[in-house]
């Protein structure tokens, strides 16, 4: 359960199109392949969540899930913290971003290899030491990745520096499981900054994992 739970703090761990700064709400779609005989697809697509509300502004994100689990996920480029509220805790657990614990090996990009609400989307492939993560992106969903240098958690900033988009369609392999991600709604937004505030009287501490 451990290396679960730091896997979903890992990869739970992603618009004014055509060149502008995306600004706005994704949604994904997501499904799970457990590795873990002592775990099931289902019982992993419950917990982390079946469908998933990603907004972004700037250098700030939030996701939101339908999981019976992992409530939802904060990133903070004032402090660079990884905040997570789960269902079972009063508080939101903070993990320091600078912290990338894994190691990228290898990175290849391949133009065009898929079509995703309407978007022609390249595949960037990262070699990790923690499996294989497969992203597909279009640049006209484009993030400032300089917004993001210090976020080495997740492998986010290697690759956003390759991407500078947000993607569209995600698999990420680990030993314990397969997680699918894909967009199924792009919605261009300007967001209220208070989104991304910590909610008023919600304790934080340090993550253990």
């Amino acid at each position: 359960m451990t290396k679960v739970l730091a896997l979903i703090f890992t990869f739970f761990s992603s618009i004014t199109v055509f060149g502008q700064t995306f600004e706005g709400k994704i949604f994904y779609s997501s499904t799970y392949k457990s590795n873990n005989p002592q775990m099931t697809d289902q019982q992993l697509a419950s917990m982390m969540g079946s469908s998933q509300e990603y907004l972004i502004k700037g250098g700030d994100y939030k996701s939101i899930a339908n999981g019976t689990l992992v409530q939802w996920q904060l990133y903070r480029k004032s402090d660079n913290k990884l905040y997570t509220k789960m269902s079972n805790s009063e508080t939101a657990l903070w993990i320091d971003a600078s912290i990338q614990g894994d190691e990228v090996l290898k990175a290849e990009v391949n133009k065009e290899v898929i079509e995703i609400l309407g978007y022609k989307c390249d595949e960037l492939i990262l070699t990790c030491k923690s499996g294989i993560q497969k992203y597909y992106f279009n640049r006209n969903l484009s993030v400032n990745a300089t917004l993001f240098t210090s976020h080495k958690f997740g492998n986010w900033f290697d690759y956003l520096s390759k991407s500078n988009s947000l993607p569209l369609k995600s698999v990420i392999e680990t030993a314990q499981f397969t997680m699918e991600s894909v967009a199924t709604e792009v919605k261009a937004m300007k967001l209220d900054s208070d989104t991304f505030e910590i909610p008023e009287g919600l304790q934080t501490e340090k993550s253990p994992y």
